[in-house]
């Protein structure tokens, strides 16, 4: 018997050295660089950077950074298409279990951040990352595809992530953050900057105060020309497989524990409601209108409750007076006008 107790200890002792090993000491010397190669930095590891910089730092603050001053950027060499996320992507999208595999569609123009997760991850958890990573928000979004997106396919690319800048408003501090690939040839392929919102927890004011609301404010169309569809907002399904890697921290694991308990103020992801209003603009009309080179800025409202449903417009917003027409789209609550989302696609 005390044999037998002397084995279990010693294993598990070897294993608890073999975990703090690889998943712990291995990863903090990954990250010394900020140049790396295949191998990442473990998500345990980065899960504890993350909840250590939380409980040390308050929302809406800017901090000064804690060593010498830093650029705050992280590349990935040698990366390959994950074809088993992209499939999972493409349906929780509702582009379509198949939609990889259909002839003259190129990938969709939101999955190469889903690919950037981790790297996301190590940025905001950068010790000269100079906000919490706690309760941040998306506000805004603008994407550029400078070559279709499938020439990630044809061999190793290069994924980066880059803090630009950081802005004080009244409603707490906005952080913009630059996501890039680049094809094997050296080539950009995609670009995509996020503004976070970290708010001051004194401030009353709505989730979303953009700088600039009159960039991805459009017109009020002619009913006529407005093309409305509905679209069903999943509880789990598609939400749970995908976007959750999509807003990578341990806040959206522990919404996954409220559930259980009840709790039903669990939001839709800001990356799942832009892809389904471009998955849903691709289908009503047609692959061309989001074919490289294209633009995409998208302004986040109100937060989407889920399960539900909601409303998308789509209209073209110059008419029949310009040959490259730029297409604006609503995401709004159904049976309601409460937005959630507004947007354009330019040339």
């Amino acid at each position: 018997m005390g044999n037998a107790q002397s084995s279990i200890v010693a294993s598990l002792s070897v294993s608890c050295v073999y975990l703090v090993y690889v998943h712990i000491y291995c990863s903090y010397k990954l990250l010394k660089t900020n140049v790396l190669n295949e191998r990442l930095p473990s998500f345990v590891y980065l899960y504890i950077k993350y909840v250590t910089k939380a409980l040390t730092r308050r929302t809406g603050d800017l901090h000064t950074a804690t060593t010498r001053k830093r650029e705050v950027v992280y590349t990935i060499l040698n990366c390959r298409l994950e074809t088993p996320l992209l499939r999972s992507f493409c349906d929780a999208a509702v582009y379509g279990w198949d939609y990889p595999d259909t002839e003259y569609r190129d990938i969709p123009v939101c999955f190469p951040e889903i690919l950037c997760r981790r790297l996301l991850l190590m940025a905001l958890t950068d010790e000269n990352f100079r906000l919490s990573p706690a309760g941040l928000f998306r506000v805004r979004q603008s994407l550029k595809t400078l070559q279709p997106v499938d020439e990630l396919k044809k061999g190793p690319f290069m994924l980066q992530v880059r803090v630009q800048e950081y802005r004080q408003i009244d409603a707490g501090v906005e952080v913009d953050i630059g996501l890039s690939a680049t094809s094997r040839t050296g080539c950009p392929v995609w670009e995509s900057v996020l503004t976070l919102l970290s708010k001051n927890c004194l401030h009353k004011a709505s989730r979303c105060l953009p700088k600039n609301a009159h960039e991805c404010q459009p017109d009020e169309p002619a009913p006529e020309t407005v093309k409305q569809i509905e679209v069903r907002v999943p509880g789990t399904t598609g939400l749970q497989c995908v976007w959750y890697f999509s807003d990578y921290s341990p806040s959206r694991l522990l919404s996954l524990s409220a559930r259980l308990f009840g709790s039903r103020s669990q939001t839709a992801p800001s990356l799942w409601m832009l892809s389904v209003c471009l998955a849903e603009i691709e289908k009503h009309k047609g692959v061309g209108v989001i074919t490289a080179p294209i633009n995409v800025t998208a302004e986040f409202k109100e937060p989407l409750l889920v399960p539900g449903r909601v409303k998308i417009k789509i209209w073209e917003k110059n008419g029949d007076q310009s040959p490259a027409q730029d297409l604006s789209f609503h995401m709004q609550q159904h049976g309601s006008n409460t937005p959630h989302m507004m947007g354009l696609i330019s040339r």
